[in-house]
């Protein structure tokens, strides 16, 4: 008689042998793991990003291969500011990638518009009004151990996802790409603000603290 208390045989050599998981662990864990970012950038940021596949951080141990084509890359770094002019450019770039494809918005000049965001006429003030954004980068540049924590974060991400449940957590009416309806101005600096008459004659203010004859320095230099 065979004592009842120890193993099954046969169950310890299954065990040994064959690996049970779910079919989103292991599709999930195939995406993480290949993640091909495309080589894309605008900006300094770009820079650091660059830094991060370098040999002190070494990014490809994560499996992330850089792509230069989007056809071949499942996740878009914006690394560097995007002007209105290069939008459609970028929303072209990211419908051309295949599905599943992530977005990480890096550097604040990406994600708010950065020191442009006062000033500028030209930047988009935040790079989610022209494509959905995963994750975001704050920072003016962002470190590699940003970029690097961001990716983990990202394979994170992938790990919860569910086949069956993409369609329903799929992101939508989190970003618009509309034409910019602008009015046409005349410009201001034209090329013939040198020729003002406030520039012609100086003020008084300078020229009793020069003490030197600035109209007539004009007038030899223009002839």
């Amino acid at each position: 008689m065979t004592d009842l208390i120890e193993h099954p045989y046969v169950t310890q050599q299954l065990s040994e042998n064959f690996i049970l998981t779910t079919l989103d662990d292991l599709y999930n864990w195939a995406k993480m793991s290949s993640l091909y970012p495309l080589m894309f950038g605008t900006a300094c940021c770009f820079m650091e990003f660059m830094a991060a596949y370098a040999s002190r951080f070494d990014m490809e141990r994560f499996g992330m291969i850089p792509r230069a084509t989007p056809r071949q890359a499942d996740l878009l770094i914006t690394a560097g500011t995007i002007t209105m002019k290069y939008a459609p450019n970028l929303v072209r770039l990211y419908e051309q990638m295949p599905e599943p494809k992530y977005v990480i918005a890096m550097g604040a000049c990406t994600i708010t518009g950065g020191m442009f965001s006062v000033d500028s006429p030209t930047t988009v003030r935040g790079v989610d009004k022209l494509i959905p954004v995963d994750l975001y980068i704050p920072g003016c540049p962002p470190r590699p151990e940003a970029v690097i924590d961001a990716i983990i974060k990202l394979r994170k991400k992938i790990a919860d996802e569910s086949v069956q449940e993409r369609q329903l957590t799929k992101q939508t009416h989190r970003y618009y790409s509309i034409p910019h309806q602008m009015k046409v101005v005349a410009p201001i600096h034209d090329g013939h603000y040198l020729t003002k008459p406030e520039r012609e004659a100086p003020s008084q203010e300078i020229m009793d603290l020069t003490g030197l004859p600035l109209p007539l320095l004009l007038e030899v230099q223009k002839t």
